[in-house]
């Protein structure tokens, strides 16, 4: 079926914020009656056609009332994008009056739902014009139910758990659990959950696949709140996969419709202060019981996203035979404290200690001693999902820097006109349209391989792209931060998230897996598969 069927959502030109109530009621004036009023306590200004009363606001206004003394009863559109995002606009609307009669809006402003105008802003099977061989209608059809949503309803969520530091509204991921919508089954990519449900954006089950989980992993990213994302069901997107493919069916059957209705909550439990990349030396202990029933757990574990306020624990133990893997419900002995990093605790990063928790041998994971293989298969996909939201985290850089090199004037012309700005913008350009492209080659292997061979085939490359992708986001986060200056290094107003960006960017660079032993994870696959007689 042909991809242009289905065409993207085009952003508007709008006269006024979408966001602007009882838009019947705004008035037109003329320049020369905005003009009047121009003194304090009269006091108007134009942004694009668009007339606000700025009385009352003067003296509220965070750079105080002169700068808008400056522009009173004038056109403010210049001044204005050189010190504000388009949202502040959104923002105030409250003090929106009236339009210039006759004039026509210049500026773009955001329009939820739609696509972005700026270019490189969108990968490029959603650029006009282009083609791509990879995704369907279905594809399309996800992709704008879910812009629509994060536009909707969970930026706003985002941006005030980022810096709150509270954990994600949980109605909202009981929502995503909703049989309307299976939003939550559907981020653990095509399974067995999937069967005879609903789909969010109208996906049919039997044509899930992973390009659609990447739809939806790099969708979510456009919220800009890099903690809030690991809030949002990052444990269960590492940490309910082993319960799905070694659990008992019980255990299925007890834990997975609570965990993906938003009931209860999951996190994967590995990393040890004592052991992060090197698996093999976790010190946490599980001893049966005499009476063969229960083992007894003993350790700590620590960075454990979502840890803080899980249910349940995906945990890595020592059962004295090797690793074993052990579903641990929060409970007696039991106990988690928030770690504060340098993102936002929204993503309830926690250190917990088992002290003598007594567990069912029913909850163990595969079999005992035969751990490392439930671990080392969970990895591919969580390397990979990491690399979905790492690209779009680049993209939304980029997108931004363009933005702000066409807006900001320096030495009288816009940022843009610097040679050194343009390469630098290159530079980024054609390191995250390199990476899309891995990333989409990958995926599509992924769609044609079985687990095994995922496990076999992939496991390097897979490495290899989470290294490239988070070097280059690195590289990424220091030129946009030169790019914005003082406001890349400030944590709200234009450079915002530049600033969470280039703090928060190293997190992908050491969760699931460091960058460096992912690199030689990748030679070391690759030459395992070394031919003798090419010597």
């Amino acid at each position: 079926m042909s991809a242009a069927i289905l065409p993207p959502s085009k952003t508007q030109y709008l006269t006024v914020p979408e966001t602007a109530k009882d838009k019947a009621s705004l008035k037109s004036f003329d320049k020369a009656e905005v003009a009047k009023h121009n003194k304090e306590g009269d006091l108007w200004i134009i942004v694009d056609t668009a007339v606000y009363d700025v009385s009352k606001f003067a003296d509220m206004h965070p750079g105080g009332s002169h700068v808008l003394l400056q522009v009173a009863g004038k056109d403010a559109t210049e001044a204005f994008f050189g010190m504000h995002r388009s949202e502040v606009l959104t923002k105030y609307s409250r003090y929106l009056i009236g339009t210039i009669a006759g004039d026509k809006p210049q500026i773009v402003l955001p329009t939820n739902g739609t696509l972005s105008p700026v270019p490189y802003a969108e990968p490029t099977w959603l650029s006009e014009g282009f083609k791509s061989p990879y995704y369907r209608d279905s594809h399309r059809s996800l992709q704008k139910a879910m812009r629509e949503f994060v536009d909707a309803e969970v930026r706003e969520d985002a941006q005030m758990h980022e810096k709150d530091g509270k954990r994600p509204t949980v109605e909202l991921v009981q929502k995503m659990g909703s049989p309307d919508m299976n939003l939550n089954a559907m981020r653990l990519g095509p399974s067995k959950l999937l069967h005879g449900k609903k789909l969010f954006g109208g996906v049919k089950p039997e044509e899930f696949d992973y390009f659609h989980e990447m739809i939806i992993s790099q969708e979510l990213v456009r919220a800009g709140a890099r903690g809030y994302a690991d809030g949002l069901q990052g444990g269960m997107c590492i940490g309910l996969p082993p319960v799905m493919n070694f659990g008992s069916d019980e255990l299925k059957q007890k834990v997975i419709p609570d965990v993906l209705a938003g009931k209860k909550f999951i996190s994967l439990a590995i990393t040890e202060a004592f052991a992060g990349s090197d698996v093999a030396g976790l010190r946490t202990t599980a001893k049966k019981t005499p009476d063969g029933k229960h083992y007894i757990v003993n350790g700590t574990k620590k960075w454990i996203t979502n840890g803080n306020f899980s249910d349940y624990f995906s945990a890595a133990v020592n059962t004295g035979n090797g690793l074993s893997m052990l579903l641990i419900p929060r409970g007696e002995g039991v106990e988690t404290k928030l770690i504060k990093t340098s993102y936002s605790t929204t993503a309830g990063t926690a250190y917990i200690t088992f002290d003598n928790v007594k567990v069912p041998v029913e909850n163990l994971l595969g079999k005992e001693g035969k751990g490392l293989f439930v671990v080392l298969s969970n990895f591919n996909h969580e390397r990979w999902a990491m690399c979905c939201g790492s690209v779009a985290g680049s993209r939304l850089i980029v997108e931004e820097c363009m933005r702000w090199a066409h807006q900001r004037k320096v030495f009288g012309k816009a940022l843009i006109n610097q040679p050194v700005i343009r390469a630098k913008l290159a530079a980024m350009i054609y390191k995250i349209e390199g990476l899309q492209a891995y990333l989409e080659n990958v995926t599509f292997q992924m769609c044609h391989m079985t687990y095994a061979q995922q496990a076999d085939l992939l496991a390097g490359p897979i490495g290899l792209l989470k290294t490239a992708c988070t070097r280059a986001a690195g590289e990424i986060a220091d030129d946009a931060v030169q790019i914005f200056g003082g406001r890349g290094i400030t944590q709200n107003g234009m450079g915002g998230i530049i600033e969470m960006f280039q703090r928060t960017q190293k997190f992908d660079a050491i969760l699931g897996g460091a960058e460096e032993v992912l690199a030689d994870l990748g030679v070391r696959q690759a030459s395992r598969k070394m031919p003798k007689a090419v010597l």
